[in-house]
């Protein structure tokens, strides 16, 4: 490798993170969007050469290949929905209706979006909440693209015509389109009510610590009156503090009251990977992530899926040496401050 070479690959690197978060952000796949960040560079390496600089910047060269990899990926592809955007609620005591044929939204690991250099600008993670993602995949391809690259990422009109090979007015009417389809889903890119990331932590360490006694009616405490609960690949979702306490109180019934929990982050959100005891061992049972609001948890999603747990490098068996939230918890789970004004 030559020192240009060697020069180019270094400027590529803060790239990384954000490209990351946009290849999400149009796939709803962390699996893909890596896997898609990775043929971005191999194709921005291969014309390296051809980079004109008074042409465009770095970045938005990037974006363009980026861009091209991810419309391509989506041709004839099924969106990525979760179990609320498909049907209408389940009751909680009805039994589970599997969708494995559905190519469900997953969740983004916060760690993936890691800034190689702490100089390089932060990627907002309030874009990448788990029901802004899943709002995008209502939208076409050209129209995610479009909103993301001028409301997300601040590309002017005329960046994002040269990006997406369209002309202003047609990313203009793009744009409209996606801004209407939003509204109709009553979603946007902020959350006014969302409380910070260490009140959002103390709400969360809560429920843990209730969740670890096994106190439904403490968990329910917690939860903001419109709660939402959804756990794919399963298409049940239902609603409200009655229902989640209900199918609460089946979980411990049928797996039990012994359980481990991993601390975990993702699109902005904080979650655990659960594990519960069988036999001799803590086996790996779900990842859940959670929205916090002021008025409470509003939204538990709950994942099932290899590729998930892959992706969050969580094993299927709890190491004795696994930093759990009672061994990582510098204080007693019973003496948590009270959250319940959140």
């Amino acid at each position: 490798m030559t020192e240009a070479d060697a020069a180019f690959d270094h400027r590529l690197a803060p790239f990384r993170g954000e490209l990351i978060a946009y290849c999400y952000r149009m796939l709803g796949s962390a699996h893909d969007a890596e896997d898609l960040v990775q043929d971005t560079y191999l194709r921005a390496w291969r014309a390296r050469d051809s980079y004109d600089a008074s042409r465009a910047s770095l970045r938005t060269w990037l974006y363009r290949i980026a861009t091209n990899v991810c419309l391509s990926a989506l041709e004839g592809r099924a969106r990525r929905p979760l179990p609320s955007g498909l049907v209408g609620a389940v009751a909680a005591d009805a039994p589970f209706t599997p969708g494995f044929e559905v190519p469900w939204l997953q969740p983004l690991p916060d760690a993936m979006l890691a800034a190689p250099d702490p100089a390089v600008a932060a990627v907002d993670r309030g874009t990448l909440r788990l029901a802004f993602a899943a709002a995008l995949q209502h939208l076409s391809a050209k129209e995610r693209a479009a909103l993301v690259l001028r409301e997300v990422l601040d590309f002017s009109a005329t960046e994002a015509s040269g990006i997406l090979g369209i002309t202003v007015a047609a990313v203009n009417s793009a744009l409209q389109r996606a801004r209407a389809r939003l509204r109709g889903l009553d979603v946007t890119t902020t959350d006014a009510t969302e409380p910070s990331d260490a009140e959002q932590r103390a709400r969360l360490d809560r429920y843990m610590a209730a969740f670890l006694r096994a106190d439904v009616e403490a968990l329910t405490r917690l939860l903001a009156d419109d709660v939402l609960m959804e756990m794919p690949p399963m298409l049940n979702w239902f609603t409200g503090p009655a229902n989640y306490a209900a199918f609460m109180r089946w979980v411990f019934e049928a797996n039990g009251t012994d359980w481990r929990l991993v601390p975990v982050a993702a699109n902005g959100q904080p979650g655990f990977a659960a594990y519960n005891r069988v036999g001799d061992e803590y086996r790996l049972h779900t990842l859940q992530i959670f929205s916090v609001t002021s008025r409470g948890i509003s939204r538990n999603s709950v994942f099932q899926n290899d590729e998930v747990f892959t992706s969050f490098g969580l094993a299927p068996v709890l190491d004795d040496a696994a930093q759990t939230f009672e061994s990582c918890s510098s204080t007693s789970i019973e003496s948590l401050p009270d959250a319940s004004h959140l």
